[in-house]
């Protein structure tokens, strides 16, 4: 697999895997032995781009996903980039499938939470370690000035931030240079296009999640009944209410027929659309299935012209779709 650059030199796969549907949001959490099969499988199919968080888990377990990757990826350490995040917890006492986010970007706590992550994932450093979400009542300079500090110890190498507004990126890049910011991002939730100018001047990549909008851009999806309830968030989401499904009908007919013309799937020309917009942009699908992995990394064999790109982005424009979920509630 091709490689690209995030930031000013840290070097990842061309497409990423994001891990945190294999512990949370997505139903019934991965086994070891499933999880060892998928990251077995990615680095065999060239992915070197591992992304997790400390709030991926369940009620029961809630930092699952950094100690199941801290078990399955130990084999391959020094072989990997190694994303993970801080800054945000689970309102508990709500009472919704998506429980709301509470921010907190207290110098203290992200000096905590790397303990703690560091520990789980059973290295002595992370490779990118992103503020989750931006707290808005702790200075971005002060959680910037805490991270600066992790890379002087030699904890993190690179930093990022997600979710986060041009304003604040450059805020926080003038303490300490930013090297990725991740975001959501997919041909349905194109609202960050916005920031393409700031990243390039300040030269800060982009990594994108959810990039086959939680998988509606896959074409696998056709009712609503689908999803496990209570723990699977696509059961909430209006992309994949029934109202939603028959409002993005057109729109994955139309998908349907660009995959054929270049002997593809609707989630390839989805990803493969997302290469070819920037140079700098890396997503990160997630899965739990084999078949849909090789799938995943095999659309970077797909290439768009700028004029095939600009025809797809032309129709994004005017083609009716449904809304798509925009994440969890951020508590102010």
């Amino acid at each position: 697999m091709e490689i690209r650059i995030l930031g000013r030199d840290l070097e990842v796969s061309e497409i990423g895997f994001g891990c945190m549907g294999m512990s949370h949001a997505y139903g019934t959490v991965s086994t070891q032995k499933e999880a060892e099969e998928l990251i077995e499988k990615a680095i065999d199919e060239g992915c070197t781009f591992f992304d997790t968080a400390e709030i991926y888990g369940t009620t029961e377990d809630p930092h699952h996903n950094e100690k199941l990757l801290g078990k399955v990826l130990r084999p391959y350490r020094n072989k990997i980039v190694l994303a993970s995040k801080c800054g945000i917890r689970f309102d508990e006492t709500a009472t919704t499938v998506n429980k709301p986010l509470i921010p907190d970007g207290r110098p203290e706590t992200i000096k905590a939470s790397i303990e703690g992550s560091l520990m789980r994932l059973n290295t002595d450093h992370l490779d990118l370690y992103y503020i989750h979400r931006i707290d808005m009542t702790v200075p971005i300079e002060e959680t910037a000035g805490a991270m600066k500090e992790l890379m002087e110890q030699g904890k993190i190498t690179h930093w990022g931030l997600s979710e986060a507004s041009e304003e604040i990126i450059r805020r926080a890049h003038k303490v300490c240079p930013v090297t990725a910011i991740q975001n959501r991002y997919s041909m349905m939730y194109r609202d960050y296009e916005k920031l393409f100018p700031v990243l390039e001047e300040l030269k800060i990549g982009f990594v994108a999640f959810s990039p086959l909008a939680n998988g509606l851009l896959t074409a696998a999806y056709h009712s609503h009944g689908e999803f496990e309830k209570p723990g699977d968030y696509r059961s909430a989401m209006p992309q994949f209410t029934e109202e939603g499904l028959k409002e993005n009908n057109e729109f994955m007919s139309w998908m349907k027929v660009i995959a054929e013309e270049k002997n593809a799937t609707p989630a390839q020309i989805s990803l493969a659309w997302m290469l070819a917009k920037k140079p700098y942009i890396v997503p990160i699908p997630g899965t739990r299935n084999l078949k849909r992995l090789t799938e995943n990394i095999q659309a970077e064999s797909i290439h768009l012209s700028v004029e095939e790109v600009t025809e797809i982005d032309d129709m994004l424009e005017h083609i009716p779709m449904s809304q798509v979920f925009g994440g969890s509630k951020v508590k102010k």
